[in-house]
């Protein structure tokens, strides 16, 4: 049997297999900041709060003065965000907030509701703000979709790196931002979650691999479901295939895989777990089990807000002056 099932072409957003739900990647290459955390350009010819069409190299997204995505609720899944390059100011409905970026990676549980924003500043005023970016929909299984909201970070300080040399010394460099790998574990993820029971085999890892490096992934167990996301490079030798980037290829777990890449540097997101296999539906925000789940969740934040916004403002971001910090919703401070 074949280690690939299938390669398809990556979307927007990517497609993704139980337990995940899809994963949204954003790059964009933002001009230089205007003092003001936005732009330094016009935004004119741009859908101003649906702006989702690359234009000079970058989208306001859902912002009006600043992109991002300003407030907006979920309910029954969490949310794993990687920051590779950029920043983010979170703030959400529990009282907590963030600034992280360059490596940190966010994990929340939405559970029976939390509203949130994530907008993007723009801090640097002298040189281009790059954004590099995933958020990782992970599900809940029913009997955990109604816990209660939960905000972690996992700073990029934290997350274990595993260097590997291939036998022409070539390297290969493994971020672990969940599951395990030569003898290091990723940080332990959110009370709730799917991929806190080491069982699940959920693994989220971004993987570089120098030029013309070689690497095996090494196997999973039998009816474990695992994505890997070829997004930048040029192409790579798989399995008798020749794949360029911008693939996905879905793959056969308890098999192995190796890759030979070209003669550029190239980067790959891999999604891995035990799939929950219980019904799906989904609604905007709102991830459930059934449509009489979904109702009840639209009805309740229209009654409740999940709590309300805390915030100034439904766009809010965090004085120019910060740096890489949380806020707990019980006031505990962290800085970076």
């Amino acid at each position: 049997m074949s280690a690939i099932i299938k390669i398809r072409p990556l979307g927007f957003p990517w497609e993704t297999s139980d337990p995940f739900l899809f994963c949204a990647f954003h790059e964009d290459q933002y001009p230089k900041g205007n003092g003001k955390l936005g732009p330094d350009a016009s935004l004119q010819g741009r859908n101003i709060g649906q702006d989702f069409t690359i234009k000079d190299g970058w989208r306001m997204y859902h912002g009006t003065k600043i992109p991002g995505f300003p407030v907006h609720p979920h309910r029954g899944f969490e949310t794993v965000t990687i920051a590779h390059k950029g920043l983010v100011d979170h703030s959400d409905s529990l009282g907590a907030a963030g600034r992280f970026g360059n490596g940190d990676v966010q994990w929340m549980t939405a559970g029976k509701g939390v509203q949130h924003a994530e907008m993007f500043p723009l801090l640097e005023t002298e040189k281009e703000n790059p954004l590099l970016l995933f958020q990782i929909w992970l599900n809940l299984p029913k009997d955990k979709k109604m816990v209660e909201p939960h905000f972690k970070m996992l700073w990029n300080e934290e997350i274990p790196k595993v260097t590997i040399q291939d036998d022409d010394q070539h390297t290969i460099e493994i971020t672990l931002i969940s599951g395990k790998l030569e003898g290091k574990s990723a940080p332990t993820p959110a009370p709730d979650s799917w991929a806190l029971n080491p069982d699940n085999e959920v693994a989220i890892w971004t993987i570089k691999m120098t030029p013309n490096a070689t690497y095996t992934l090494p196997k999973a167990s039998e009816g474990i479901n695992r994505s890997l996301y070829f997004f930048k490079g040029n192409e790579i030798y798989a399995d008798g295939y020749t794949i360029p980037a911008h693939h996905e290829m879905i793959l056969n777990a308890n098999h192995d895989l190796t890759i030979k890449n070209s003669d550029t540097e190239s980067h790959f997101l891999m999604l891995q777990g035990k799939p929950i296999n219980e019904t799906v539906v989904k609604h905007g925000p709102f991830v459930m089990n059934s449509q009489i789940e979904i109702r009840e969740a639209i009805h309740e934040y229209q009654q409740t807000e999940y709590g309300g916004w805390p915030w100034p403002s439904n766009d809010h971001v965090h004085e120019v002056s910060k740096g890489r910090f949380a806020i707990y919703p019980d006031g505990n401070e962290i800085i970076k």
